[in-house]
């Protein structure tokens, strides 16, 4: 065991210590120091991580973190309050590379559950912290231990009346409750109140009351803990699923140390989040505003939330996923404009609420969108009110994690009639699945209820069986038990039958038994106050408490027979269990709540709900009051549903009712609204159209009623009315009046006033008519026939009549050329005229005016009209071939625009064959063909024709049109067949290829395909689209114009004469995007290491080839690369760039490119440095003799650029010259060897990186000195010395040879003291006078030079050199030769190099004779 001692034991001080309490910086920890004043370097043990409480599912691993601080490092253990901590299913372990202390418990169970501290100390004080570990049991086992504490069997005292007489209190054996989870706290302290009803369902909580005080207790518990570390805590949403598969909950939160730590735990489980939104579990704060998100939910994601800071819990949530599915999904729906549209959906579980949304949008209740549940809460409804074509889309519902949706499609209403007029609303409705949603879920309701009921019997089942076996085990023991009383009693009886006569003890027993008939229930009563501290249950359900005391009494009648007159109370023999019948009836539920209801005042309200039997009445509340049928007030029992009926409701009537039936209850609001109402007899009045004149004032009034505040707008044709100069409203509580002066006609139109307030809004819409005279006629006039007998023309009636019907049209007409105008009069109200009184050639005008009641039109002028001129009309558009057959083809065209000023009389129709010049008239000339239509039945079978028309009027025929397109005289061709072998041949971002085969004909089946379409539809879009707008020939296209990484569907229909053949579909949707590639480079040198100068800018390009887009990551050092740092990307390339680079942007920056296909990386190291500075000042020890130590301080770049070293140079004295002794030194130290005594030396230091070397430190000047010692020498007293010597030859004469004509030279080198005399001598004659012979004596070194030497010269020569001590002598031989060359040079060579090598002193010149 790792610990005895439990954590409530005190430690003993030692003597002299001392208990200082201090404060942790981390709140909860405590420390009690030991000491007055600590020493100098140490710390008293304190925790900068604490463990945090845990709330963990039995069986998992729960496992307590805490890090410790000390000096010196304190001793760390772990106890627990309640009892020891067990070392086989716990283990304690130190982390030494974080300094993390653990308690790890693998397998946790309940009885582990517990408050457990964690110590740290040392000598001078310690630390302590607590923890709770929570221990959620896994349902099975709760239910199985709940199960076995009713059913339990107590044990019974043998002897009861022993214990009595020795007053041994016997505990009141209290019935364990079973513990509400923790969860549900949580929840509650976090939830709404609305959703308290809820929580406590889920839970099995009944007593209410018991737990709003709890409740109380522990939400002030908490805020006072929240206090510490929260200032302001508000706004606490619930987590919700969102319409994109995740989940959010939010709060709103102030903390009082922005440095506080935040931590999420699911289930007691710390889990990570980060504030990038993309991983799991996120955290987006914005302000005050925290909201944690769960992206992706899965059914793993279910749990409860909890929020703590510091270790205080804050907010708690659960999120639950229901298993729901869709048993019908919602379907597409085609809805017409200003229609409503429904989508319905049926759930495989009742759910009061799905998520709807319209356009990645959630939609809610209100004046545009409709959204119901059906009683069961299996059918949901959505309904889009009034369509319009922004209304197209797609919607889909939500259910937890599964989802449905479907197209609305609006039909835009395209009668011309309705072009800028407001269409009327419809009462139709569009999609909806009618009887057939409501039998589905009628079937899976009867499931549901089935499986309800199947379940509550197999619990009741179970119950019974465990009742029974209880009840059983009971009896027995109960037996055993009575009779061993009996036996003891009997014994008894005997032992005292001896001492008294028989007749006493009879006559006492009938007394006492008499006495017994009438007392026996006070003794019962008494004997119950007794055994009442044992709580044990005497009546079994099902049988009454008088039938078990008379029973009881009998027994004690027939034991008092043979026992003595005073007797002691005796214990009740039982004959019941002694527990009750345990069988779990769910009683009398609500199966459906009450709802929510708003009612208008003035109308009634229902409430509604429904109970799980049809027996129970139901007990109404208003505002937690009883409420009781009245003439207002309606109760109605109608099967299982209880309903309340509020009649002519009032604003009284508003409150929160609530239904209780058999324990349980249901509530809802009833809100009581008032909104703008209009009595029909006024809005009949007022929707009557006014009437008046221009110039005129109109008034339009209103009556109505409705809670104030209201708004009252005026509008006219969908434009707000402001007060102006022509404009006057009027305001009240009760109506409304607008009065318009001075009215024009251009104020005609729609006049609404729309009244709202806070409960709804109303309309009424009246027509104001302002009559004026009309606008003039509309031009130009078109001239139907001008002819030498009568002038046709017609025109357009007026833009606006006035408000009037058109009486007559007045004309007047000029002659041209005269100044005259002749009125016509009155035409009637046709816009169109013939006037037969006009001349042949002359011109004529006219004006033309409108008459309405209201007055006359200003004048229209027509162009100039010419009586009797021959004019052609103009080419009738090109025939169009309706059909074709092999005995007749069939033709249309239209009118010309230009008729020639005169009616069309008919077409002559042409026709051609294919290949020939030759136009030739189908119909005869004499016959024009009157419609503009015709058969043309002269043709040839197989030939094929082009046709053209011309038209004819009274001048004539005019131009014919342009020719048809060539027709064949056949019968109509059978659609083409689909197209074979359809492919994608090539594919880029916006552009798509396709490939295909002509289709096989088929005669009879199928012909020939004389084109195609091609054509496209995007995944969100139902509705298909043509690429062209002819048919291609070719059997190959592409599509332009794609949007990138889109989806599509592609078709291809085959089409000719006979129409479009079926299409044929790709087997699968494209995505605009090029074939897969592979990520990959494809620069062919790619830079791994650049070096930069801080504050220089840097780029960095890849260029790649990939397929579909890749995403690009840059990261630095295997992190996200800073903020400042600039990525650009395109298609093929990506550029980094630091715009200012400075030293910390060093690293090593790999871009990962990766798309669907794979992906591909590649790294850059960048070093971002600057030119160095120079190191601190140089410093020069000698510690070993002939060597200089050279140290110096660091650079200041040093800790900033790793690869920084160091350069020496030295110089000395003699050479002058800087010599580098070391470089790559990166310490700050050098011995430099080989330093000679004597000499001056100087070193310089230099900082040295990638961008060069920096500015030297030069140290001073360093020197060893040579010391002259003084040298003594003791000699022995010696004789004078004499330093005379006899001469000597220390070079002797050489043997020469020499050209004739030549200088010759001849020396030696003769020593001797005193310095000798020299004589040379040439066969023994002296030559010392002999003017021929130069001879010299210098220092020792004798030399005769003869200058031109002759055959006389030569001979024996001879040097004598003689002092006061000897003579010696020195000889040689001179050889004079002739004149060849060869022999001269030869001589001349030999002679310099003997006396080069003898004695270098006189080097002899010989000169050519």
């Amino acid at each position: 065991m790792f610990k005895i001692r439990k954590s409530k034991d005190e430690e003993p001080t030692a003597p002299g210590q001392v208990k200082i309490k201090k404060k942790s910086r981390v709140p909860g920890v405590m420390i009690t120091q030991y000491v007055e004043e600590l020493p100098e370097g140490m710390t008293t043990p304190d925790f900068t991580r604490k463990p945090i409480a845990i709330t963990i599912q039995e069986g998992k691993l729960a496992i307590f973190r805490a890090i410790i601080t000390g000096n010196p490092t304190p001793n760390v253990t772990w106890v627990r309050n309640n009892g020891e901590i067990n070392e086989e299913r716990c283990k304690i372990v130190q982390d030494k590379s974080s300094g993390e202390h653990q308690l790890q418990m693998s397998d946790v169970s309940v009885d582990q559950a517990d408050t457990y501290k964690c110590f740290a100390r040392n000598e001078y004080g310690k630390a302590v912290v607590t923890a709770t570990l929570n221990v959620i049991e896994v349902g099975f086992k709760k239910n199985r231990a709940m199960q076995e504490s009713r059913t339990a069997v107590r044990e019974i005292p043998e002897d009861f009346k022993k214990a009595l007489k020795n007053k041994v209190d016997m505990e009141a054996k209290e019935d364990k409750k079973p513990e509400i989870d923790e969860r549900f706290w949580e929840l509650l302290m976090s939830a709404d109140k609305k959703d308290y009803e809820s929580i406590c369902a889920q839970y099995c909580v009944t007593d209410f009351r018991g737990m709003l005080k709890k409740l109380n207790e522990k939400k002030i518990e908490r805020e006072q803990e929240q206090e510490k570390v929260v200032e302001r805590l508000a706004n606490l949403k619930p987590i919700e699923m969102k319409a994109d598969g995740g989940a959010e909950f939010e709060l709103e939160m102030s903390l009082r140390d922005p440095t506080s730590k935040i931590f999420l735990y699911k289930d007691g489980v710390m889990m990570p989040f980060d504030a990038d939104t993309d991983v799991k579990h996120g955290l987006r704060r914005v302000g005050k505003k925290f909201v944690f998100s769960i992206n992706g939910v899965d059914p793993e994601d279910a749990g409860l939330y909890q929020v703590e800071v510091d270790g205080i819990k804050i907010f708690s949530t659960d999120l639950k996923l229901p298993p729901v599915d869709f048993l019908v999904k919602i379907q597409d729906v085609k809805a017409e404009e200003r229609e409503d549209a429904v989508f319905e959906c049926v759930l495989s579980q009742p759910l009061k609420k799905i998520t709807w949304n319209g356009k990645n949008a959630p939609l809610e209740q209100g004046e545009k969108y409709d959204i119901t549940v059906s009683e069961d809460m299996l059918i949901h409804t959505l309904v889009v009110k009034d369509c319009q074509p922004l209304d197209k889309g797609i919607y889909a519902a939500v259910a937890g994690l599964k989802s449905c949706n479907a197209w609305l499609v609006i039909e835009a209403d395209n009668d011309p009639n309705s072009i800028g007029k407001k269409k009327v609303r419809k009462t139709t409705r569009a999609g909806g699945g009618g009887a057939d949603l409501l039998k589905i879920a009628e079937e899976q309701n009867a499931k549901i209820q089935k499986e309800k009921d199947e379940l509550i019997a197999k619990v009741k089942a179970e119950a019974e069986a465990a009742a029974a076996a209880a009840a059983a085990e009971a009896e027995k023991a109960e037996a055993e038990a009575k009779a061993k009383a009996e036996a003891e009693a009997e014994a008894k009886a005997k032992a005292k039958a001896k001492a008294k006569p028989k007749a006493k003890a009879k006559a006492k027993a009938k007394e006492k038994a008499e006495a017994g008939e009438g007392d026996e229930a006070t003794t019962v009563e008494e004997e119950e106050e007794d055994v009442e501290g044992e709580e044990v249950e005497d009546v079994e359900e099902g049988e009454s408490k008088p039938d078990v005391q008379a029973k009881e009494g009998e027994a004690q009648v027939g034991d008092t027979e043979e026992e003595e007159p005073v007797q002691e109370k005796r214990k009740r023999v039982r004959t019941g269990p002694l527990v009750p019948d345990t069988v779990i009836d769910p009683g009398v539920y609500f199966t459906g709540g009450l709802s929510d209801v708003t009612a208008v005042i003035g109308t009634d309200a229902e409430l509604v709900c429904r109970l799980s039997s049809e027996d129970c009445d139901g007990v109404w509340y208003k505002n937690g009051k009883e409420i009781t049928a009245t003439d207002d007030i309606c109760i109605v029992k109608d099967g299982t549903y209880r309903k309340l009926i509020i009649k002519n409701c009032k604003d009284d009537d508003a409150g929160k009712y609530r239904c209780e039936a058999d324990g349980r209850k249901t509530e809802a609001v009833l809100n009581v609204e008032d909104p703008p109402r209009i009595n029909a007899d006024d809005l009949a009045e007022f929707i009557k159209p006014v009437i008046i004149k221009t110039g005129k004032d109109a008034a339009f009034k209103l009556s109505f009623v409705g809670r104030e505040p209201m708004k009252i707008q005026w509008y006219n044709d969908g434009e707000e009315l402001l007060e102006d100069t022509h404009i006057k409203i009027e305001k009240s509580s009760s109506h409304s009046r607008l009065l318009l002066t001075k009215c024009q006609r251009k104020i005609t139109g729609e006049i609404k006033i729309k009244i709202k307030n806070e409960c709804g809004t109303t309309e009424a819409i009246s027509q104001l008519i302002v009559l004026d005279k009309p606008t003039p006629p509309l031009g130009p006039v078109d001239i139907i026939e001008s002819s030498a007998s009568c002038i046709d023309f017609k025109w357009k009636p007026p833009k606006d009549n006035g408000g009037s019907p058109i009486t007559d049209y007045i004309l007047e007409r000029q002659q041209i050329g005269r100044n005259s105008w002749k009125k016509l009069g009155k035409i009637g109200p046709e816009p169109k005229y013939r006037d037969p009184d006009v001349d042949h050639g002359r011109k004529y005008c006219y004006h033309i005016r409108a008459e309405t009641d209201q007055g006359i039109s200003e004048m229209i002028e027509t162009d100039d009209i010419q009586a009797g001129t021959k004019a052609y009309p103009g080419p009738p558009s090109t025939p169009k071939i309706v059909s074709a057959f092999k005995d007749c083809i069939n033709l249309a065209w239209s009118a010309p625009t230009n008729t020639g000023g005169t009616n069309i009389l008919g077409y002559n129709v042409e026709k051609r064959k294919n290949g020939s010049n030759l136009w030739s008239f189908v119909n005869p000339l004499d016959e024009p063909i009157k419609e503009k239509k015709y058969g043309v039945k002269d043709v040839v079978e197989g030939i094929e024709y082009e046709f053209r028309v011309s038209a004819i009027n009274i001048s004539g025929a005019g131009e014919p049109s342009t020719p048809s397109e060539f027709v064949i005289a056949r019968d109509p061709k059978k659609p083409p067949g689909k197209v074979i072998d359809l492919k994608v041949t090539d594919s880029t971002y916006t552009t798509l290829s396709l490939g295909w085969t002509k289709p096989i004909e088929e005669e009879g089946v199928q012909d020939e395909a004389k084109g195609y379409f091609v054509e496209l539809r995007p995944a969100e879009n139902p509705e298909w689209g043509r690429c062209s707008s002819s048919p291609i020939i070719m059997t190959s296209y592409t599509i332009m114009g794609l949007k990138s990484m889109a989806m599509y569907w592609v078709r291809v229909v085959a089409t000719n004469e006979g129409g479009d053949g079926e299409a044929q579909e790709l087997d699968n949707y494209i995505i605009a995007m090029p074939p897969p590639v592979r990520p990959h480079f494809t620069d062919k040198k790619i830079k791994n290491f650049m070096v930069m100068k801080a504050g220089n800018s840097v780029r960095v390009n890849f260029n790649f080839q990939a397929s579909p887009i890749p995403s690009i990551n840059w990261l630095k050092d295997g992190t996200p690369v800073p903020k400042h740092v600039t990525v650009s990307n395109t298609d093929t390339s990506s550029q980094l760039m630091i715009s200012s680079s400075e030293r910390h942007d060093t690293g090593i920056y790999t871009i990962i490119v990766k798309n669907l296909v794979g992906q591909e990386t590649s790294s850059v190291e960048i070093r971002v440095t600057d030119d160095p500075k120079p190191p601190g000042p140089v410093e020069l020890d000698e510690n070993v003799s002939g060597t200089v130590t050279v140290s110096w301080s660091p650079s200041p770049d040093e800790k900033k650029d790793d690869r920084l070293h160091y350069m020496i140079t030295k110089r000395d004295s003699v050479k002058r010259a800087w010599q580098t002794v070391a470089d790559h030194l990166f310490n700050n130290r050098f011995t430099v060897i080989n330093i000679m005594p004597g000499r001056q030396y100087q070193f310089r230091v230099y900082a040295k990186n990638d961008m060069g070397l920096s500015n030297p430190s030069e140290s001073a000047t360093w020197e060893v000195k040579r010391r002259k010692e003084t040298f003594s020498l003791n000699l022995p007293a010696s004789k004078d010395c004499s330093f005379e010597t006899p001469p000597s030859f220390s070079v002797p004469l050489k043997m020469h040879k020499s050209p004739e004509s030549y200088e010759c030279y001849m020396s030696c080198a003769v020593t001797g003291n005193p310095k000798p005399h020299v004589t040379w001598y040439r066969n023994n004659i002296s030559l010392n006078t002999n003017t021929n012979y130069h001879i010299t004596n210098t220092c020792g070194v004798c030399s005769m030079v003869i200058l031109r030497v002759g055959s006389k010269d030569s001979g024996d020569y001879t040097v004598i050199a003689e002092n006061s001590l000897g003579r010696v002598e020195s000889l040689a031989k001179l050889v004079v030769q002739g004149k060849n060359i060869q022999n001269y040079l030869y001589t001349f060579v030999l002679h310099l190099w003997m006396n080069v090598l003898t004695f270098p002193v006189y080097l002899p010149s010989f000169r050519l004779g």
